[in-house]
């Protein structure tokens, strides 16, 4: 049970992901237009959650994956572990910024570090472009991730069956 409430899927459906995306830009947003420092917790805790669980603990992940997608048409699957990946970097900005908020009383530091991240959500929510998938991809290729840590990264015809070569069976 516990591996299974601690695992991440893969793949994971693009259209959740950017739902999240979404959620985590307007939570953002609603931090740096209030300067409420409990929004970073909700934002931190998001995260946390997220790349623990995956949707599993996530309010947002839940809403994303049980309410909005369904009702965007049929799942986009996309690798799990570079959106994994992903979930960790915005862990670390949102702890990053909670730190500053918190314990170091630096309000503008953490605001900076919270619009550097509602940069990044925007992107993946608006034009689907998730950098830290594209970083995943850079430390892969530089071999700092291992090759094997995301099979469907390498292998297109798990993400699109289409694509596999039809078997002649003799």
């Amino acid at each position: 049970m516990a591996r299974q409430l601690f695992s991440f899927p893969d793949p994971v459906n693009d259209k959740a992901a950017r739902t999240v995306a979404t959620g985590v830009v307007a939570l953002a947003v609603a931090f740096l237009a209030s300067g409420s420092g409990w929004l970073l917790v909700l934002l931190a805790a998001g995260f946390w959650a997220r790349v623990a669980t995956g949707p599993s603990l996530s309010p947002l992940g839940q809403l994303a994956t049980r309410v909005v997608a369904p009702r965007l048409g049929p799942a986009r699957p996309v690798p799990g572990p570079p959106k994994r990946f992903a979930q960790a970097i915005g862990t670390a900005f949102s702890s990053t910024a909670l730190v500053l908020w918190f314990g170091a009383g630096e309000h503008a530091a953490a605001a900076v570090v919270v619009g550097a991240l509602a940069g990044a959500a925007t992107l993946e929510a608006a034009l689907g472009l998730c950098l830290g998938c594209k970083g995943f991809a850079l430390l892969m290729r530089a071999g700092i991730i291992p090759a094997d840590a995301c099979e469907s990264c390498a292998d297109l015809t798990l993400r699109y069956p289409e694509l596999r070569r039809p078997t002649v069976e003799v």
